[in-house]
C-alpha cells in the first residue's frame, strides 16, 4: 500500500506546514487585523490542519517506526498464515527506515534464519510480500524432493497430519502437514506429495552478501526466492509478529492475538 504511505506523508507535510505557517506569520496578521476588516476567525484550511496535524504525525511516526498493520492475501504462508490473516509487523528489529523509499537510517538488528519478514520484491518493488528467511548471507540454501538443506545440512520434518483448510485456503485440504526445524527454528510447513509438479523450484543456492533466501512455508504454492532469486536487505520492510485479526469470510476469532513463530 504504497499510496496509503505517500498520501499519509505528504498530508502530515502539508498540515505541519500550514500549521507551522499559521503560527510564525498568518495568525499575527489576523490579530493586526482584527477589528478592522477581519473578525480575526481562523481560515478553515488552517483549522483543519491545526486538528489533523497531531494525528497524523502520531500515525505517521508509529507506522515507519514502531509497527504496521498488513493483510495476507494469498495463501503463500500457510499453515503460519491463512489469508485474510490481519497482522502487525514490527519497523525497528532490522533498523529505522524513511518511509517512501525504505532507506535504513540506523542500523539496530539482522534477520535471523527462521524469521517471517515482510519485504518489497525485487521483481515487485510497489509490493509488499511475506515470506520465512531460510538463508542468511553466505550460506548454502538447496532444495530437492521437497527437503531443505542449509549449508549441507538437510533438515529434519516430523509428521503433523494431514491438513484440513477452510475459506480460501480450501485448496489445500488433505496436504501434509510437517513440523520443520530450520536448525534450531521450528515452524509448520505444507507439502503436496501426491501430485505431478512440472517445477518445484529444486536447486542450489550460495546467497551472497547483502542478501536473503526466503521461501513460503506453503512450499508448493509460493513464489519465493526459488523462482526469482535473492531477498536485497535494503528491501526489508519489517518482522511479522503477531495476528490481530481474521477476516476470510467472517470473522476468526481463534486467531486474534496469535504469535508468529
Amino acid at each position: 500500500m504504497r499510496w496509503f504511505e505517500i498520501a499519509l506523508v505528504v498530508l502530515t507535510l502539508f498540515t505541519g506546514l500550514v500549521w507551522l505557517l499559521d503560527k510564525l506569520v498568518l495568525a499575527k496578521r489576523r490579530e493586526a487585523r482584527q477589528g478592522l476588516l477581519d473578525d480575526g476567525k481562523e481560515p478553515i484550511v488552517v483549522d483543519y490542519s491545526k486538528a489533523f496535524f497531531p494525528v497524523l504525525a502520531v500515525v505517521l511516526i508509529l507506522r515507519s517506526f514502531v509497527a504496521e498493520p498488513f493483510r495476507i492475501p494469498s495463501n503463500s504462508m500457510m499453515p503460519t498464515l491463512l489469508t485474510g490473516d490481519f497482522i502487525l509487523v514490527n519497523k525497528f528489529t532490522y533498523g529505522l527506515r524513511l518511509p517512501i523509499n525504505n532507506h535504513k537510517v540506523v542500523s539496530i538488528g539482522e534477520p535471523q534464519r527462521g524469521d517471517v519478514v515482510v519485504f518489497r520484491p525485487p521483481h515487485h518493488p510497489d509490493q509488499d510480500w511475506i515470506k520465512r528467511v531460510v538463508g542468511l548471507p553466505g550460506d548454502r540454501v538447496g532444495y530437492h524432493d521437497n527437503q531443505v538443506s542449509v549449508n549441507g545440512k538437510a533438515l529434519a520434518y516430523a509428521p503433523v497430519g494431514v491438513y484440513q483448510g477452510k475459506g480460501n485456503g480450501t485448496e489445500m485440504t488433505g496436504a501434509e502437514e510437517l513440523q520443520e526445524d530450520l536448525l534450531g527454528r521450528q515452524h509448520r510447513v505444507l507439502e503436496r506429495t501426491n501430485l505431478p509438479f512440472i517445477d518445484q523450484g529444486e536447486g542450489d543456492w550460495i546467497v551472497p552478501p547483502g542478501h536473503y533466501f526466503v521461501m513460503g512455508d506453503n512450499r508448493d504454492n509460493s513464489e519465493d526466492s526459488r523462482y526469482w532469486g535473492f531477498l536485497p536487505e535494503a528491501n526489508l520492510r519489517g518482522k511479522a509478529f503477531l495476528i490481530w485479526m481474521n477476516f476470510d469470510g467472517g470473522v476468526d476469532t481463534s486467531r486474534i492475538g496469535s504469535r508468529i513463530q
